[in-house]
């Protein structure tokens, strides 16, 4: 029996001439040059009839392998040496040729460690293929097979999944060279929809992640576990088994606590991975909906979470989002959490793309009735502050906010409406103002002085230059008759919304304009015209 044969190592990309960049096979075979080509392919599939037929023909299988391996090869041959293989492996493995039994001779026990070591060569040779564009697609069908039959007739009575074969497979996918089509479809396709290759592909990600320190890996690492829409909830929903089920019903496949456990080891994996800050953003959008529901131990995303709420900007308000989901829903305690989260009012978070998601939370955190009005006149009085130099979109929803802030928190309106009762206060108010007490750089939102102050700023945007807002910040100096405004009629608004809105509104007067064409701008008028000159030609001499 030949030893094996040799080829290119896995992590070798071959150059092939791809089919797509030649014409359709149906093409082909109405050239002239046609005939070389169709003898090739009809050496392979007898090569792989004639091995089916006689084990004296196994010899055959190494010709398919170098067919398969070989530097320069048409694609359309490899691919077709490729299923060839995959056909005489699947049938000599469900025929039980490949397993030693207790009659099983010396010779043939030679005869079937050579055909373990020919499918190992064959695997590295298809695994090439995997990570190529335009047959990938094929490779993945086929190494799903390989998995399937292996794990079914190659492993013994015991259940025993193909756990090697998958990590290398999910090896290829992360590989950043790889074809993103295969490594959708394998996401896709089998990663969500069967629990078993789910179980074993989280399992090989935290092994191969933990292996690097780069981030080489994670966009790629990012889509596979993304792909995985649904947490199961319960040991029943546990029964999508791409490789038979195993018998005993104490195996960690029929364990929730196990599938959530391999989860959070690949998820803690990926956030171990060294990352610059459009990646930490891409994993704080996708912590509550698609990591926080695999931790056992919420806990564990504590230090990263916290990191990220430290580290300021949008990050901060990404990170926000998961801090109060372990805060709600896991009871976790976040010391200092009010004071972080005034820090975060600063210049730019009205002008922030994420401003909406913002103020959704930050009226859930200000919705308890426990808080101290102190603390709550703070967040109120510096976003007030905010608002004069914010943006028409920006103003519109910070003023319904502080509606409904002041009808959850009675005893802040003492800041729009506070009455000087001492004379001689009035009359020092009239002549010399007064100063405002509120100390816009105090970080503690306790000891701002803002309970002491008063809203002025709402009433200065009641003479903004956008009617809108002007009209807005006018339902601060009215009576408080309506009992809270839905905050989504007012979050996403943005230039662009604005200006459509008024280019629909019906004109009910129409404004005065110059309905005259000027006849000069930059010249002096003729005398006879009687027409004075143009302010520019006041100002500036063009001649």
């Amino acid at each position: 029996m030949p030893g094996p044969t040799s080829g290119p190592s896995q992590s070798g990309k071959r150059k092939r001439s791809s089919s797509e960049k030649r014409p359709s096979k149906r093409a082909r075979s109405e050239s002239s040059e046609s005939g070389g080509e169709e003898d090739s392919q009809a050496q392979i599939i007898m090569l792989a009839d004639e091995i089916l037929k006689s084990k004296k023909n196994y010899n055959s299988i190494s010709k398919l392998i170098q067919i398969l391996k070989a530097e320069g090869e048409e694609a359309d041959d490899a691919v077709l040496a490729a299923i060839s293989l995959c056909r005489v492996f699947t049938s000599l493995m469900v025929s039980g040729d490949m397993v030693k039994k207790q009659t099983t001779t010396e010779k043939d026990a030679v005869v079937i460690k050579w055909l373990k070591e020919r499918y190992s060569e064959y695997k590295g040779g298809l695994l090439l293929l995997l990570g190529e564009e335009g047959i990938s697609s094929t490779a993945l069908d086929l190494c799903m097979r390989l998995l399937k039959t292996e794990g079914q007739h190659l492993r013994g009575q015991e259940y025993s999944f193909p756990t090697t074969f998958l990590t290398d497979m999910v090896r290829v996918f992360l590989d950043p060279k790889s074809d993103e089509s295969a490594r959708e479809e394998f996401s896709e396709t089998y990663v969500e929809e069967y629990d078993d290759i789910r179980f074993y592909t989280l399992e090989a990600l935290e092994k191969l992640l933990s292996e690097v320190e780069s981030q080489a890996f994670f966009n790629n690492a990012v889509q596979i576990l993304t792909a995985i829409e649904s947490v199961p909830e319960s040991k029943e929903e546990l029964e999508d088994f791409w490789v038979p089920a195993p018998k005993k019903t104490s195996h960690a496949l029929y364990s929730l606590t196990q599938h959530k456990k391999r989860a959070q080891s690949a998820w803690l994996a990926l956030m171990n991975l060294e990352m610059d800050k459009e990646q930490r953003k891409s994993i704080l959008g996708l912590m509550v909906k698609s990591i926080a529901p695999w931790f056992m131990k919420p806990e564990l995303l504590m230090d990263f979470l916290t990191d990220s709420y430290n580290s300021g900007g949008s990050t901060s308000l990404l990170a926000l989002s998961g801090v109060f989901y372990l805060l709600q829903e896991k009871n976790l305690d976040y010391p200092s959490f009010y004071r972080k989260l005034y820090s975060l009012l600063d210049s730019e978070i009205l002008h922030s793309k994420h401003r909406s998601r913002f103020f959704r939370l930050l009226e859930t955190f200000l919705g308890s009735t426990h808080l101290p009005a102190v603390l709550v006149a703070s967040f109120i009085k510096r976003l007030s502050r905010l608002t004069l130099n914010a943006p028409p979109a920006a103003v519109v929803t910070v003023v319904p906010w502080i509606y409904n802030i002041l009808k959850k928190h009675p005893m802040c309106t003492f800041m729009i409406h506070r009455e000087t009762r001492s004379e001689a206060a009035k009359e020092m108010l009239e002549k010399e103002g007064m100063n405002d007490p509120f100390l816009m750089d105090e970080e503690d939102p306790m000891e701002t002085k803002a309970i002491d102050s008063s809203l002025w700023e709402i009433v200065t945007l009641q003479s903004h230059y956008h009617p809108n807002v002007a009209t807005l910040a006018k339902i601060i100096s009215e009576q408080f008759t309506k009992q809270s405004y839905n905050m989504e009629d007012f979050l996403d608004h943005s230039y662009g919304s604005m200006l459509e809105a008024e280019y629909v509104k019906d004109v009910k007067k129409i404004p005065v304009i110059e309905f005259e064409i000027p006849k000069k701008i930059f010249m002096k008028q003729d005398a006879s015209s009687e027409i004075h000159d143009r302010l520019l030609m006041n100002l500036w001499d063009f001649s």
